[in-house]
């Protein structure tokens, strides 16, 4: 496979899942304003902002974190290149460059999508409207994605696109849980009260994860249970431990294909270690903040030895 096809399917597929994990995580915060006084609405505002890594992007054209003009910045806004509008549009870009590595499925999948959400996105989102424009958001990324589970061969350019996906999945878990835990509640005082179990019921909303949570753990809502089952748990598709088995998969399959290993598998292996070798007492107490920094800057390396392995740039 040519550099350029592997960097567009890889980045195309990145694109589409951050898109979706955008949407997630507006949803949840907005729900989670609405039970809350200006005060703590405007800190839920903010902490999206810190997860998405918009917050220095969008003071430099903003004051204040109101929701409207938090979700339009996020969303729709020229003056944010991150902006969902922007994501799906590169990965409309590279499904185009890449036509000959993906089905007509993917492709009619991406290309309706971008068209859908473009003319949604053509006017300022309200928030009468802002729940269907997520759930459009949310639909569109998990219809390419349908397609290309039901209709790409299992060859190359599949283990690049879902190595891709899951690469991005696992970022976006992380970047959610460290935000919780280090930035968005207001102090240990609040460990415990209604707040603090509202935030973690966010994170697994954030995570479509409540529901799945609730099932293993019979309604039972502490830090601990949580941070374990978003971690370590290989039974939920957005856990950290589930994103790395599947790209550990995705990379066996490319090593196959090009009959080597080399430092993609490796900067795998040092996550593996670090998921693998601790419980959620051990992570716990070296400080879960501590714990997903250094996940989120080992996942990245593996993302950057994929890109250096198989000779594109991001």
């Amino acid at each position: 496979m040519l550099g350029r096809v592997a960097n567009g399917i890889f980045w195309m597929y990145r694109y589409l899942e951050r898109a979706e994990n955008t949407a997630r995580l507006l949803a949840a915060g907005h729900r989670m304003t609405l039970t809350r006084g200006a005060d703590e609405a405007t800190q839920e505002w903010r902490s999206i902002l810190v997860t998405l890594g918009l917050l220095q992007s969008y003071q430099a054209h903003h004051e204040g974190f109101v929701g409207a003009q938090v979700c339009e910045f996020v969303l729709r806004s020229r003056n944010n290149p991150e902006s969902v509008l922007s994501m799906f549009e590169r990965a409309r870009i590279s499904a185009r460059a890449c036509r000959s590595a993906i089905t007509r499925e993917v492709w009619e999948a991406i290309n309706e999508g971008w068209m859908a959400l473009r003319d949604m996105l053509a006017r300022p989102v309200r928030e009468t409207n802002l729940n269907q424009v997520l759930a459009a958001i949310r639909r569109e990324s998990t219809i390419a994605r349908g397609a290309t589970h039901g209709s790409m061969l299992r060859n190359e350019t599949y283990s690049f696109a879902r190595a891709g996906t899951f690469l991005e999945r696992a970022d976006n878990t992380a970047r959610i849980l460290d935000v919780k835990y280090y930035l968005l509640l207001p102090s240990l005082a609040y460990v415990g009260t209604a707040l603090d179990t509202g935030q973690w019921d966010n994170i697994l909303r954030s995570c479509s994860a409540e529901r799945a949570f609730s099932w293993l753990n019979a309604g039972r809502m502490d830090a601990r249970s949580i941070a374990e089952f978003l971690i370590l748990d290989e039974r939920f598709p957005r856990s950290l431990m589930f994103c790395h088995a599947a790209m550990r998969e995705n990379l066996n399959a490319l090593g196959r294909f090009h009959r080597r290993e080399g430092k993609a598998h490796e900067a795998l292996a040092a996550c593996d270690l670090m998921l693998s070798q601790r419980t959620v007492e051990d992570i716990f107490e070296q400080g879960l903040h501590q714990f997903l920094i250094e996940f989120i800057a080992c996942n990245a390396a593996v993302g950057s030895a994929i890109s250096e392995e198989y000779r594109f740039v991001s």
